[in-house]
């Protein structure tokens, strides 16, 4: 299944996904309305219901397909013999070409839930903590293998990578600057990767 078949199971249910996507954007999650997305999509009130219960749960799907497709990169490191500056290019490359394809989606994910504390639950701050969970793994590896510096913790490895990572995209989120090209994803992916990996490894 494709990851754009995870939410479209209909295609009455993607047109209503795209809509939230772009309503929620403009508005806000609390200043959006089931009205604004159902109009959006050009289908009847009442029928968006049948597909999502309530604007929650329509929320939900979104942030799902954010978190869905980063942990399915993240699952696939786990077991993974490629090498530490790889795997961590994955994650980068999961930011940046996702918001390259859906820059709504990682708009959305910025301002509604990772800039934003009204919005993180409990239950949305634990997908957090398996981000970092899974990404000390990484720079664990990378000391372990002599690649990366072992003076800082990596917990803190991670803040400093996923901190970066997720100010660069909250910075083009800001002023609305949209990643046009695959070319320009990988050159900036490869940017940040750079900086990183100069910074973080081993003397």
């Amino acid at each position: 299944m494709t990851k754009e078949a995870k939410f479209a199971r209909t295609k009455k249910e993607k047109l209503i996904f795209d809509a939230a996507l772009k309503i929620i954007k403009e508005k806000g999650f609390h200043q959006a309305r089931m009205s604004d997305i159902a109009k959006e999509a050009g289908i009847s009130y009442g029928l968006v219901y049948h597909y999502f219960k309530n604007k929650e749960d329509l929320f939900e799907t979104i942030l799902n397909q954010w978190w869905g497709g980063l942990f399915d990169i993240l699952e696939g490191l786990r077991n993974s013999r490629t090498d530490v500056r790889e795997k961590l290019g994955k994650i980068v490359q999961y930011y940046l070409g996702t918001y390259h394809r859906y820059p709504e989606l990682v708009t959305i994910f910025i301002t509604e839930i990772s800039r934003s504390s009204t919005n993180l639950t409990p239950e949305r701050l634990k997908k957090f903590m398996k981000l970092m969970s899974r990404t000390d793994a990484v720079m664990t590896e990378g000391q372990k293998g002599g690649l990366l510096r072992k003076d800082v913790k990596p917990r803190y490895l991670t803040y400093i990578f996923l901190g970066a990572l997720e100010t660069f995209i909250s910075a083009m989120v800001l002023v609305d600057q949209s990643l046009t090209k695959d070319s320009q994803v990988g050159r900036l992916a490869d940017a940040i990767l750079d900086v990183f990996m100069n910074g973080a490894k081993s003397g």
